[in-house]
């Protein structure tokens, strides 16, 4: 097997476990890419991507950029075989596209053709899918419509968050891609086209994150946990404020409740749905910190408990 030299394009925590890989393997890393610093926390800090904080760690070199057009100069000049692009968050568009040797490969967190686009984990569990997963595939100017290399399946289960599956993937992810590098280095590995109806899963909006009760419980908490934890589930309250809803479970154990209505049976929270009632565990009013479902409720009124809408 030839080495290859490698540039590697990424910017939140799942893409760090691929650099990772690649950076423990044979191949070389020439450089890694990935977007500007951005103000984080109640400061308001500059901070690096995680991708990239994690390059200065290993000693690679940088490039910071939100629109890859703009490296060009610095970038064809380079002789790279490779690419490979884990959730940078842009574009590669010519002449950057044929500039590697072979191209670049991408690593996408679901089963192409199913859930093309920026949320694949999140959708996958919002529409109840019971199985995801990864798949490496060749990158081209339409939208994650390559032929691919490789696909690694994986279990959702009845509880898991985004955040949670995310980070799942992220890691056999990152096995996967390196197989795939290394297949594409001994020549031992070929594409296939991607076969079935795709599916798109467009970046969440504010509003995907808000509960609609009305629906059945499964439902919702498959809301529940796809915004989780990014944008976040929410209901709103009477008085106009958002309830986030930070952790819940069905209780179909337990009477309907219209949907919306809250109640209390013993120390569960309530919350009616469809079907049968969520289970609120874990929530955060407007403008104060987490807490249990209980601590909460036993602030309100007890006779006057609100509908969430």
């Amino acid at each position: 097997m030839t080495a290859l030299r490698l540039v590697v394009a990424g910017s939140p925590a799942p893409a760090v476990p691929t650099l990772d890989a690649l950076a423990a393997s044979e191949h070389e890393i020439v450089r890694v890419i990935s977007r500007p610093p951005a103000p984080l926390g109640r400061r308001r800090i500059l901070t690096p991507t995680p991708v990239a904080a994690r390059a200065v760690e290993l000693g690679i070199p940088v490039l910071e950029t939100t629109r890859l057009a703009d490296l060009e100069p610095e970038l064809l000049p380079l002789e790279i075989d490779l690419g490979i692009i884990v959730a940078y968050g842009g574009l590669v568009r010519e002449p950057l596209l044929s500039w590697p040797r072979l191209g670049w490969i991408n690593l996408h967190f679901s089963l192409l053709p199913r859930w093309r686009g920026a949320a694949p984990v999140q959708h996958a569990i919002i529409a109840g899918d019971e199985v995801t997963g990864a798949t490496v595939f060749q990158l081209t100017p339409g939208l994650d419509e390559g032929d691919w290399f490789a696909q690694e399946r994986e279990m959702i289960g009845a509880h898991r968050t985004a955040g949670a599956l995310l980070e799942a993937l992220s890691v056999s992810g990152a096995a996967l891609t390196r197989r795939v590098v290394d297949g594409l280095a001994a020549g031992a590995i070929a594409a296939r086209r991607q076969e079935g109806e795709p599916t798109f899963a467009p970046k969440l909006t504010r509003d995907d994150a808000r509960i609609r009760w009305t629906e059945p419980v499964e439902a919702v908490h498959s809301r529940v946990r796809g915004v989780t934890p990014e944008p976040g589930a929410f209901s709103m309250l009477p008085d106009g404020t958002a309830l986030k809803i930070l952790e819940a479970a069905p209780a179909r154990d337990l009477r309907p409740l219209d949907p919306g209505v809250c109640a209390v049976e013993g120390r569960r929270v309530l919350v009616g749905t469809a079907t049968a009632p969520l289970e609120l565990v874990r929530v955060q009013p407007a403008g104060r910190s987490a807490m249990s479902a209980g601590d909460w409720v036993r602030g309100l009124d007890a006779d006057s408990l609100p509908v969430l809408s």
